[in-house]
Order: C-alpha cells, then sequence, then structure tokens
C-alpha cells in the first residue's frame, strides 16, 4: 500500500484538532488521473459526479487500486459526494472499501471505522454497519433525523455524520437495497460553498471561533430500542464513553483539498461557543439559512436499488426527503478522519480554482 505523505508538525496556524488524532497528510492530495477512463457527469457546477460503468468490486481487485482509491478521495473531497448506480457490493467489501479510502487519504493511524452508539451488539453484518431503515424510525429509533413534534420543517434533517464525536467521519457511503415506489431521495450540501457566500468580514469572525456539538438525544433513543448505549472505543481512542459531545472550529481545513468548509449543522450543533447565547442563535440560524435557501449549493439524488452515494462529511451536509411510507433501508459505513481543525493558510474552494490550485 503506497502511503499518503506524512505531517510530522503542526504550523503554528492552525487552529483546533487534537494532537493525538492529526492528519498524515502534509499538503493536499493531487489527482493522479487514474479515474480518467471512467464516464462520468458532474451533477450540478458546485456539489455532486455519478460514475457510469464503475464498480467498487472492480476497483478493489484492481492491480492499480491504491491510486485508483487515492484520485477517488480526491474527487469525492472535491465534489463533496459521488454517486455509483447499481452496485453488487457486500457489507464486507463496503467496509474494506471504506477504510482503505480513508487510509490512503491520510487518516490518523489511531482512526478505522466508526461504530454507531446506537449500533446492536453482535448486529449480524457487523459492528460498523450502520442500517439505515425506516421500519426502525417508526418504531422510535434508527440513525437519522425526523420530523418531530417541535418542528414541521424538513429542512431539521440537515446533519453531517457524528459531528458529536472527537474524531468524526471523514468519508461515509450508503447503499440502498429497499425502497419505496416514490419519494426517498436524499439531498447534499457543500460546506465550500456556503463558506464562498461569507462576506471576508464575517468570515474572519468564524475562523476565530468553535461550536459544540451533541448528541444527547441518542441515549432517548437507546432506551426506546432496548439497547444499551455503546459507550466502548467507537473507531477512535477520543470516541468514547457515554458523554456524546465535542467541541470543534466553525470553519474546518479539509486535508485531501486544503479548502475550507463551514462546519456546523442544524443535527447537532447546539451552540457557539465564546459569544453570548443570542448571538449564537444568531449565526447559527444564519449559517442553516444559507444552507437551505440556497438550492444551487444542494444536489438531489433519486435512489434505484442498490445505488451507492460516497460523500465527504467534512465538507458537506446531507438529509433525507420523508416523503413516504413504505419501506426504506440501506447499509452505511463511516470511516474516522482526524480531529477537526482550521488552518488559516488554507483557501476556499472558489479562490482555489480560480488560482488553478
Amino acid at each position: 500500500m503506497v502511503a499518503p505523505v506524512l505531517q510530522t508538525t503542526l504550523s503554528s496556524t492552525i487552529k483546533g484538532g487534537n494532537p493525538a488524532a492529526e492528519s498524515r497528510l502534509s499538503s493536499p492530495l493531487q489527482d493522479s488521473g487514474a479515474l480518467n477512463g471512467f464516464s462520468h457527469s458532474d451533477l450540478t457546477p458546485v456539489i455532486g459526479r455519478e460514475y457510469t460503468g464503475l464498480q467498487i468490486t472492480d476497483i478493489l481487485k484492481s492491480e492499480n487500486s491504491d491510486q485508483i482509491l487515492k484520485d477517488f478521495a480526491v474527487t469525492v473531497s472535491q465534489r463533496g459526494v459521488v454517486f455509483l448506480r447499481n452496485q453488487d457490493v457486500t457489507p464486507q467489501q463496503m467496509r474494506e472499501f471504506g477504510e482503505r479510502l480513508s487510509r490512503l487519504s491520510g487518516c490518523p493511524d489511531s482512526s478505522t471505522l466508526h461504530i454507531h452508539p446506537l449500533t446492536e451488539e453482535s448486529s449480524e453484518l457487523g459492528d460498523q454497519i450502520s442500517v439505515i431503515s425506516s421500519t426502525k424510525q417508526k418504531k422510535g429509533g434508527g440513525l437519522t433525523h425526523q420530523l418531530s413534534d417541535t418542528s414541521r420543517f424538513a429542512s431539521v434533517g440537515w446533519h453531517s455524520d457524528i459531528s458529536f464525536e472527537p474524531v468524526p467521519s471523514d468519508y461515509a457511503m450508503l447503499k440502498i437495497h429497499e425502497l419505496p415506489s416514490t419519494g426517498g431521495d436524499t439531498l447534499w450540501a457543500s460546506g465550500y460553498e456556503v463558506y464562498d457566500r461569507l462576506s471576508p468580514a464575517f468570515a474572519a469572525l468564524l475562523e476565530g471561533l468553535t461550536a459544540t456539538h451533541d448528541a444527547e438525544f441518542f441515549h432517548d433513543e437507546a432506551r426506546r430500542l432496548g439497547n444499551p448505549l455503546r459507550e466502548g472505543e467507537r473507531g477512535s481512542p477520543l470516541n468514547f464513553g457515554g458523554e456524546l459531545r465535542a467541541v470543534h472550529p466553525v470553519v474546518r481545513t479539509n486535508p485531501v483539498t486544503g479548502w475550507k468548509s463551514v462546519y456546523v449543522n442544524r443535527g447537532f450543533t447546539r451552540r457557539i461557543n465564546g459569544v453570548t447565547k443570542d448571538e449564537s442563535d444568531v449565526i447559527l440560524q444564519y449559517l442553516f439559512n444559507l444552507l437551505t435557501q440556497n438550492h444551487d449549493a444542494q444536489v438531489r439524488f433519486k435512489w434505484s436499488k442498490n445505488d451507492i452515494a460516497i460523500w465527504d462529511n467534512r465538507s458537506t451536509w446531507h438529509t433525507a426527503t420523508y416523503d413516504y411510507t413504505e419501506t426504506r433501508t440501506g447499509d452505511r459505513v463511516c470511516s474516522l478522519g482526524e480531529a477537526p481543525y482550521y488552518d488559516s493558510l488554507s483557501k476556499s474552494r472558489r479562490q482555489a480554482l480560480e488560482e488553478g490550485a
């Protein structure tokens, strides 16, 4: 396996993060062109790409699989989310793909695949597969957000996976294998694009702030499901215990691209730190509005059976659409990356593309 360039020391311009969970990259990854032979189309100018005729199993057994996976990581991190149709892939192959994708793109040695706090012990598919189930949700459980008694806005579902952990997800992949006859799409939005819509003065303010993310509500869901919360190590030695809470920078640098992204989400972010509660509420609501009210920063995907989506949780948000009554199920794998950090020398997506970087 070809190892990425290792990062030996952190620059003084880097804020946040945990030295025990640093990215091993010393600079952004560069695309080698290993994917150029596969047909693809970009679904919007800023987010989403779909490949045609590309199978995960073919990538895994390719003689050039390490380089293809590294380029695949670059593509996912730049485009936010990549879609692959009609995949003949097992849960074990999904785990292998997710772990290698993360490893080859520089995740810390201590990071592996995430074990969700609500995953049942001795699950048939293994600890590292989260089952996304509409049937479970109707019983009060499940791993995605639902409309509740406090809101009738579908936008409450926007989130980035497991940002409540000290070491959250870098990449996630979801395979949908049971679909309703209509509805059940998923939307993704670009955190890079939301950052690019900030004024320079407001961006500078946010770059000096952190936010608290928590998922304490999972304790209630675990009780409703009748299963104990997973309090042991959840894919990183820093992710353990019953306090599902973490503090991360409001603006995060993606080490694979070197681009800045807004890193708060409606699902888990509770408070901007260092400002008053009133100021925190105003800032968060404005950032959430930038996400939900700019459809040109989003892509919507209509699933077919056995399709797979792979996305970068550091730089995107996503939400399901709860517009169906029939069963919808899928399997999800989340790899863990680095502890989030902000590098003041990093660039916005727009700036990097304009400079050809």
